[in-house]
């Protein structure tokens, strides 16, 4: 579907066979969010409180940095998270544990990224009720669920809505998919419990959400850091298989250094010859490459630590939404 991106924020004559098949998404997806709200596709609810972090429009928009700077914030309030994901692309038949050295090929990338923190238990399943249920299982002492993504995914009865939006690009050209970058249409903003807005211009009513880094490390010694000045007047080359790679790109660029930069599809499989650059000084990326180039890591790949800083009146929503059902031992 990568091909398909470049008519997604823009109007062009394909449109005009895209639309039907929009409407006919727009439809089906409606069909389905009544079945669960009427109760004829049951739901299932868990016994912790749940937080879905997720977004109406396809590709990244910074649910992963804000799923972690949640899981800090609960942590830092006496709660003990665990974050369950669903995988990108994963054919493990059963729900698995993720950790720091987890295939991210299996487990998918966002949850290796996630796991290599170790702020807390991270799962992942195609089947988002079973992976909370076996997180849940193996570590009886959570009692608050984060689920990265799964907004759409309606089985999982959740208790806070949070809907993530880029600033920047926002809705694209305000179509459903296949014509535009839409799941649901942005009036579905309004039933979120928080819309936090990464990048860009909030307005009133969600919550302002910036991604800062300035710290980068080695791959192959990730005890090694480096900044920007350490990189000045050297050929830099620059990848990035995310949602939105200009944004890794102009982060960069912020932060003073001059790049070849080089975009690849989102969750990119790379392979050795991707980052074959003759004529490279240091390779930077983000983290969610770095996930996938460490096994051929060389000593020239750096990754570029990122984290979310957010309005901290989106804590305390938060913790007055699931207070009255969680287990707090603070």
């Amino acid at each position: 579907m990568h091909w398909l991106e470049r008519y997604w924020y823009r109007i062009t004559p394909l449109h005009l066979i895209l639309l039907p098949v929009s409407f006919i998404f727009r439809l089906l997806a409606n069909m389905r969010r009544a079945l669960y709200r009427s109760g004829i596709l049951p739901g299932e609810k868990l016994p912790v409180p749940v937080i879905v972090v997720g977004n109406i429009t396809v590709g990244g928009s910074g649910k992963t940095p804000l799923t972690l700077w949640l899981a800090q914030q609960l942590l830092d309030n006496g709660w003990h998270p665990g974050i369950i994901s669903r995988g990108y692309a994963s054919k493990a038949a059963s729900p698995q544990a993720v950790h720091p050295s987890s295939d991210p090929d299996a487990a998918g990338d966002e949850a290796v990224l996630m796991a290599q923190r170790k702020l807390c238990p991270v799962w992942f399943g195609r089947d988002r009720v079973a992976a909370a249920r076996g997180l849940l299982r193996a570590h009886p002492e959570c009692d608050v669920l984060l689920s990265d993504d799964g907004l759409q995914h309606y089985r999982l009865q959740r208790d806070v809505e949070i809907v993530v939006v880029d600033g920047i690009r926002r809705f694209g050209n305000g179509f459903l998919l296949p014509a535009g970058p839409l799941r649901e249409l942005p009036s579905r903003l309004a039933e979120a419990d928080a819309v936090v807005v990464n990048g860009g211009t909030s307005v009133a009513g969600e919550y302002a959400m910036q991604l800062h880094g300035a710290r980068f490390y080695n791959l192959l010694n990730p005890n090694t850091p480096a900044y920007a000045a350490d990189f000045h007047g050297q050929h830099l080359h620059a990848i990035a298989g995310i949602g939105h790679p200009q944004r890794f790109f102009a982060h960069l660029n912020h932060l003073g250094l001059v790049v070849q930069a080089h975009p690849f599809p989102d969750h990119h499989r790379y392979t050795p010859n991707d980052l074959a650059y003759a004529n490279a000084d240091a390779v930077l990326m983000t983290e969610k490459d770095a996930v996938k180039c460490t096994a051929f890591a060389t000593k020239k790949y750096w990754a570029l630590r990122v984290d979310a800083q957010v309005d901290p009146s989106l804590t305390q929503h938060i913790l007055e939404r699931i207070a009255p059902n969680g287990r707090q031992t603070a």
